[in-house]
């Protein structure tokens, strides 16, 4: 049965892989609802020697008893669990579809730029399938053509692998991209082939008329595909879909609990962690983008490893997680807590403040003094004591004021016997200490 797991040029399976959560009990509803999905059951349904098999594995199904699915070429896997707890690990093995398979299914795609379209809305209309199929390319499963395997030791379907097939046309109905993983190519692989191709026929099409602007010396192509060809080929590449709207909160990150043994060097919680903070971030830059005036914003500064980390524990919390990225950026534990609040405060700039032993020039401390003498009116002053890195403290008092390379004033607390940041920046130091409420 191995032999599924290759396709049929004898290429070992590709490196695509998804992974799709468990998913919530289905009493009292089809398994399918799509004429795609159907066709998956039919398969299973007519592969099947033994109908009481089946009849189990729809009712585990039903009851949620599927774990994490994996789907990647040639196979799917998940977890099962019987009604006594006992686990076992299924596996669907399905053929994949060979190099030339796949050049025929993508030459024809080309030709017929509203199969992509449809499949862009997560649909498989049969006159997709059926033009496959005229190309000799077969995209559904047939009868006999998905192959069980099962830690439970049974040779044909069992009700474990079957409630994986039947949780499978779930999968499918939603995204009938998961039956092209399965075939052979993952959905990004897929459509950047089907845009090479789609430019390359634009090259061969106006070659063909005797205009191929912008080739080399010799007749030899430059790099890259030039504009205008791909603007003539907009009928033939994949429509691009409107954007979506902006979601209310990030997606959940993808389902690691497929309980196969992760690689060395992988820690599946911290990634599940770094998947989470990546979705926030993404839907922040997403409202960012969309926003008015973003357009005349400066442009973000990347974060040092240094700083991501802090805004890592900043955003995520946990003792169990400050304490890693405490040592992995050599920091003490305190020292982590007194950077999270500086975070918390003003980013970047704040944690700069914090870390950071800045010596202002010769103007930069005359333009400071400046600011500070013309902050109170007579007689109401603070004594200050001026330190190293323009940092003045109030004499008397454990709290200080600290000036950084922009123009700002912060404010700093004493507690413990360290200095820790207070508040967030002002424009001048007068407001940056009355945040803190001191009296002279």
């Amino acid at each position: 049965m191995t032999g599924a797991d290759s396709g049929g040029d004898g290429l070992p399976a590709e490196g695509d892989e998804r992974t799709f959560a468990a998913l919530p009990p289905a009493p009292g509803r089809a398994f399918a609802r799509t004429w795609w999905g159907q066709a998956w059951l039919k398969a299973l349904e007519g592969t099947a020697l033994d109908a009481t098999q089946l009849k189990k594995g729809r009712r585990q199904a039903r009851a949620g008893a599927v774990g994490a699915v994996s789907v990647r070429p040639g196979r799917i896997t998940a977890v099962v669990r019987d009604p006594d707890g006992t686990a076992w690990r299924g596996d669907v093995l399905l053929q994949r579809l060979g190099t030339e398979e796949w050049d025929r299914f993508l030459d024809m795609a080309v030709e017929r730029a509203g199969h992509v379209a449809a499949l862009l809305d997560r649909d498989m209309p049969p006159h997709l399938v059926e033009d496959a199929a005229g190309a000799g390319v077969e995209l559904l499963p047939g009868i006999g053509d998905l192959e069980p395997e099962c830690g439970c030791g049974a040779w044909d379907l069992c009700p474990h692998t079957a409630a994986l097939c039947y949780q499978v046309a779930r999968l499918l109905d939603e995204d009938p991209f998961v039956l092209l993983l399965m075939r052979g190519r993952g959905e990004r692989r897929l459509l950047d082939e089907l845009q090479v191709r789609s430019a390359r026929a634009a090259r061969t099409s106006r070659s063909t008329a005797g205009d191929v602007p912008g080739t080399g010396a010799g007749g030899a192509e430059p790099e890259g595909v030039p504009a205008d060809e791909v603007f003539a080929a907009r009928d033939i590449l994949p429509p691009l879909p409107p954007p979506p709207p902006l979601p209310g909160e990030p997606g959940a990150p993808p389902s690691f609990d497929t309980e196969a043994t992760p690689p060395a060097g992988i820690d599946p919680a911290a990634l599940g962690l770094l998947a989470a903070d990546a979705a926030a971030r993404a839907v922040r830059l997403l409202a960012d983008a969309l926003s008015a005036g973003h357009t005349r914003q400066p442009l973000e500064t990347g974060l040092t490893s240094r700083q991501d980390a802090v805004r890592l524990a900043a955003s995520s919390g946990g003792p169990l997680i400050a304490a890693r990225l405490a040592e992995a950026t050599g920091r003490r534990r305190a020292d982590l807590e007194l950077a999270v609040d500086a975070w918390r405060y003003g980013g970047p700039a704040a944690l700069a403040v914090l870390e950071e032993e800045w010596q202002p020039g010769p103007e930069a401390l005359a333009r400071a003094e400046a600011e500070l003498a013309g902050a109170w009116e007579d007689g109401e002053r603070p004594r200050l004591r001026a330190g190293a890195g323009a940092r003045w403290t109030v004499v008397g008092t454990d709290t200080q004021l600290r000036h950084d390379r922009d123009g700002r004033w912060w404010p700093y607390r004493k507690v413990r016997g360290r200095w820790g940041p207070a508040g967030p920046s002002a424009p001048d130091p007068g407001s940056a200490l009355a945040s803190l409420s001191v009296e002279d």
